[in-house]
């Protein structure tokens, strides 16, 4: 089974990507920061990490240095899903590794399922 650790510090989203997510067959595991997000990336053996950029204490971009850092021989897929959609943000994020960016007002549950599993066909 696809395990998807989703970094979110929104319950209301988190628990909402989490309920489409095992409706359509994957294993969920989820981190409400950045510190607890790169705890369980590091423990829960994922196969794509869904990261929210505006995190508390440790932001998105913070963790997606340094699970790089941590996994330059084999990384796990990062896809972030934020609000920030500014070409900056995009960029930087991208340059760190990222396997897709989605903007949360402009994608629906399904959206992201079908998002992961592009990325996971890669």
């Amino acid at each position: 089974m696809t395990k998807v650790l989703v970094v979110e510090d929104d319950k209301f989203l988190r628990d909402l990507i989490a309920r489409k997510l095992i409706s359509e067959g994957f294993e969920v595991e989820e981190a409400a920061d950045g510190k607890e997000g790169v705890l369980k990336a590091k423990a829960a053996d994922a196969d794509i990490i869904l990261l929210d950029l505006m995190l508390p204490g440790r932001d998105g971009f913070e963790v997606a240095e340094e699970l790089r850092r941590e996994w330059q021989a084999a990384p796990i897929p990062i896809l972030v899903l934020t609000n920030l959609d500014q070409k900056e943000h995009i960029e930087r994020v991208m340059e760190l590794g990222a396997a897709g960016y989605l903007v949360k007002v402009n994608c629906t549950p399904a959206d992201i399922v079908k998002k992961i599993r592009e990325v996971l066909s890669k």
